[in-house]
C-alpha cells in the first residue's frame, strides 16, 4: 500500500510540475491521455488526428474529441445550454448572443484563478486583453481567440488594374488615392469605351448582394464613419451621421447613372464571383480578399495585372489619413470557455496555456520543426513545398500538413523574432496583399470598444433593436435604388422616422450604458 501510494504521489507531482516548454503534459502515461470534448463551429468536425493534432496530444497528454453543429451553431448552442449538455470546452463567435448566457447562467466558469495558476504564458501573450475581455463582474470567463490588433486592412474599391492602367495610369500603382469625383469619372470612362468585354455586356462597378456589410463598409470607409456616430459625446446609430446621407446619395447618384449593375441586390455571392471571373466587371467594393477565386482565374487569363486591387478612395472634406478601410477588433473573433461540466479544468488550462504560447502558436500556424520549418540564421523558415501547396490548393494543403488546421489561442502580429504568426497567410504575401497594405495600411483601427454593445439577448429591448436593424436594412438599399435624389432623401427620411417611433432611443441608451461600463471597466478613455 505504501509503495502503490508514493508511485501515484510521484506520478502526479510529475504531472503537476511539467515544464511549460517542454512536453506539458496533463495525463499519466497508465491512464493515458484525457479525452475533452470540444465544441467549435468553426471546424468542420474532422477527427483530431492529423500530425498537428498528434504533437499537442504528445506535448499535452490531451486528446480532443471534436464537435460541430450541423445547423446553426447559435441554435446548437441554446440547445446544448438550454438542456445542460454541453461539452468541455466552447468555442463560439464574441458576437453571438449566447455568450451573455453562459456566463449569466454559469455554463463557463472563471479562469482568473486558473490562468494564475497554470497560464504564465498565457498572461505574457495576452497582456492587456484579458483587462479588456473581463466581464462586469471583474473576472475573465473565457479567452479571446485572433486577439491583438491585425494592421492589415480590410475593405477597399476593387478594381482591375490592367484596366485603371488604361484609364488612370498615374492611380494604378495604389500610391496615390482617389477623389469619389475621379472614381464616378472612372466608371463613366469605362463605361464609354467598354460596352463589352470579350463579348458580354460590361459592368462598371457591381457588388456582392449578400454581403451589403462589406459593401457598405467600403463605402463608410471613404467617408470615415466607424460603427457609431459620436454626437456631443454620445453614441448613436452611425446612419444619423449627416456624412452617412452624402454617402447614400452618393451611391444613388452612381446607380441612376447606370454606374452600378441594376440587379446588384439580388445578386447571389456565386453569381458575383462569376461575373468577376468573367473579367467583364471593372470595379466592386468590398475585403480586399474577398474575390480570391475569381483572381485566380483573371491572373491566369491575363496575368497579375488582370486582377481585382484594392485601392483607397476618399470622400469630399475626409482626410485621406482618417479613412476607416480597416475596422479591427484588438478582441478577436472567438470566445474559448470551459464548462462547469469539464471534470479535468486544471489540465484544460495547461492545454489552453500551452497552446497560446509562443511555441504553441508556432505548432499551429507553422508546422512541425524539422519537417514544415526548420531555423535557418535564427529565423524560421518554411518548407517551400508546403508554401506552394497552401497557393496552389489552400483546402487539401490544410488536410496534408495540418497547418492552420486548429486555430485556437490565435494572435495577430509578430512573434518575438520579428515573424508574423499566421505564417501560410503573412510570411509571402502576394501582389493583391501588398498593394492593399501599401495603398490602404494607414486605415485601420480598432472596433473593440464598440464591440458588441446592443441590448442582451431575450430583452424587449433586443426586440426592438432588431426592428431597427430591419428597418435600416430595407430602407439603405431603397434609397440607393431610388429613382431620383429626391426619393432618396424621402426613403432617407422615413427610414429616420420609422426608427424613432420603433423606439430607438430605447437602444441607444443601452448602447452607451455598455460603453460607458465597458470604458470604466478598462480604465481607460477612447
Amino acid at each position: 500500500m505504501k509503495i502503490s501510494l508514493v508511485v501515484a504521489l510521484a506520478s502526479s507531482l510529475l504531472v503537476g510540475c511539467a515544464s511549460n516548454k517542454n512536453e506539458t503534459k496533463t495525463g499519466s502515461d497508465t491512464e493515458g491521455p484525457i479525452t475533452l470534448s470540444w465544441f467549435d463551429a468553426n471546424t468542420k468536425g474532422e477527427p483530431f488526428t492529423n500530425a498537428i493534432a498528434q504533437e499537442i496530444t504528445k506535448r499535452t497528454g490531451i486528446k480532443l474529441e471534436i464537435q460541430q453543429p450541423t445547423g446553426n451553431p447559435t441554435e446548437k448552442l441554446s440547445l446544448m445550454l438550454a438542456s445542460g449538455d454541453y461539452p468541455d470546452v466552447v468555442v463560439m463567435s464574441r458576437g453571438d448572443a449566447s455568450l451573455e448566457k453562459y456566463i449569466s447562467t454559469g455554463a463557463f466558469i472563471p479562469l482568473n484563478d486558473l490562468i494564475d495558476q497554470y497560464g504564465s504564458d498565457i498572461k505574457e501573450m495576452y497582456g492587456d486583453t484579458l483587462v479588456k475581455t473581463r466581464y462586469s463582474d471583474g473576472k475573465n470567463y473565457y479567452m479571446a481567440n485572433w486577439y491583438s490588433l491585425d494592421t492589415d486592412p480590410v475593405f477597399g474599391m476593387l478594381m482591375r488594374r490592367s484596366l485603371l492602367q488604361e484609364l488612370a495610369p498615374d492611380k494604378a500603382d495604389g500610391s496615390k488615392p482617389l477623389t469619389t469625383e475621379e472614381f464616378e469619372a472612372l466608371l463613366k470612362d469605362f463605361k464609354s469605351k467598354h460596352k463589352q468585354i470579350d463579348g458580354k455586356e460590361s459592368i462598371p462597378m457591381t457588388m456582392n448582394g449578400e454581403n451589403m456589410g462589406a459593401n457598405l463598409g467600403t463605402f463608410k470607409g471613404m467617408w470615415g464613419m466607424k460603427t457609431y456616430y459620436e454626437n456631443n459625446g454620445k453614441l448613436e446609430y452611425d446612419v444619423k451621421d449627416p456624412k452617412y446621407r452624402e454617402m447614400l446619395l452618393y451611391m444613388n447618384s452612381l446607380y441612376r447613372q447606370g454606374l452600378i449593375e441594376k440587379e446588384f441586390a439580388i445578386s447571389k455571392k456565386q453569381i458575383w464571383e462569376q461575373k468577376l471571373a468573367g473579367g467583364q466587371v471593372f470595379a466592386t467594393p468590398g475585403a480586399y480578399w474577398d474575390p480570391g477565386t475569381p483572381n485566380t482565374a483573371l491572373k491566369k487569363d491575363g496575368g497579375v495585372d488582370n486582377q481585382l486591387f484594392a485601392y483607397k478612395v476618399v470622400a469630399p472634406g475626409n482626410d485621406a489619413a482618417k479613412t476607416t478601410f480597416g475596422p479591427r477588433s484588438s478582441l478577436g473573433w472567438d470566445a474559448i470557455g470551459i464548462t462547469k461540466n469539464n471534470k479535468h479544468p486544471e489540465a484544460t488550462m495547461k492545454l489552453f496555456n500551452f497552446l497560446s504560447s509562443e511555441e504553441g502558436q508556432h505548432l499551429l500556424l507553422w508546422g512541425l520543426e524539422g519537417k514544415d520549418w526548420e531555423r535557418v540564421d535564427g529565423k524560421k523558415v518554411p518548407n517551400e513545398e508546403l508554401l506552394k501547396s497552401y497557393k496552389d490548393n489552400w483546402d487539401e494543403a490544410v488536410k496534408k500538413y495540418g497547418v492552420r488546421k486548429w486555430l485556437w489561442f490565435i494572435k495577430n502580429g509578430l512573434d518575438s523574432d520579428g515573424q508574423p504568426y499566421d505564417m501560410v497567410v503573412k510570411y509571402e504575401r502576394n501582389e493583391v496583399d501588398n498593394q492593399a497594405i501599401k495603398s490602404l495600411g494607414d486605415s485601420t483601427w480598432d472596433t473593440a470598444p464598440y464591440d458588441n454593445l446592443n441590448p442582451d439577448g431575450g430583452t424587449p429591448e433586443a426586440l426592438v433593436a432588431q426592428k431597427v436593424k430591419d428597418i435600416m436594412d430595407q430602407s439603405i438599399t431603397k434609397a440607393i435604388i431610388a429613382s431620383s435624389e429626391a426619393d432618396a432623401n424621402a426613403i432617407f427620411d422615413k427610414m429616420l422616422e420609422d426608427m424613432k417611433k420603433a423606439g430607438d432611443s430605447k437602444v441607444e441608451e443601452i448602447i452607451n450604458k455598455k460603453y460607458q461600463e465597458r470604458i470604466k471597466l478598462w480604465g481607460t478613455k477612447e
